[in-house]
C-alpha cells in the first residue's frame, strides 16, 4: 500500500465516465494516488474495489473527497469524523458550513474547492 498522505477516499464515488467522481478519481490514479472510491451499490470503480462506507475500508486515509449533496452529509459524517482524515475536500455542489464546522471542531481540516481543479493546478 501507498503511503498514509497519498490516499484519498472517494464519497459519492460512481461508475459513470460522465461523473465528476469518475473523472477524479480517474486524474487521481494518474497522477499516483492510492484511490479508494467509497459507493454503496458499486462493486468497483475503474477497476478499483469499492468500498460500502468509509469506516469498511480498514487502512488510514489523508483525504477524503465528496461527491455527495448536502442533505447525505448527515448519515456520512459520524464516518469521517471516525477516520479522522488530514482533510475533507467540499467539491462544488458539496458545501455545508454545519458539516464544515463539526469537522473543524474535530481539527480536520477542510477545503472548498474542486478536485479536479486542484490537481490539475498542481494544488491538491
Amino acid at each position: 500500500m501507498q503511503s498514509y498522505r497519498q490516499s484519498v477516499a472517494i464519497l459519492g464515488a460512481s461508475p459513470k465516465p460522465g461523473r465528476y467522481s469518475f473523472k477524479a478519481q480517474e486524474m487521481l490514479m494518474a497522477n499516483g494516488y492510492a484511490v479508494f472510491p467509497i459507493a454503496p451499490s458499486a462493486p468497483e470503480v475503474l477497476g478499483v474495489k469499492c468500498w460500502k462506507t468509509l469506516l469498511d475500508f480498514p487502512d488510514p486515509v489523508d483525504t477524503v473527497t465528496l461527491y455527495v449533496g448536502p442533505q447525505r452529509l448527515d448519515g456520512l459524517l459520524p464516518g469521517i469524523l471516525e477516520k479522522k482524515p488530514r482533510r475533507v475536500i467540499f467539491n462544488p455542489g458539496t458545501e455545508s458550513s454545519l458539516h464544515e464546522d463539526a469537522l473543524v471542531k474535530e481539527g480536520i481540516g477542510v477545503l472548498r474547492a474542486c478536485t479536479l481543479v486542484l490537481l490539475q493546478t498542481r494544488q491538491f
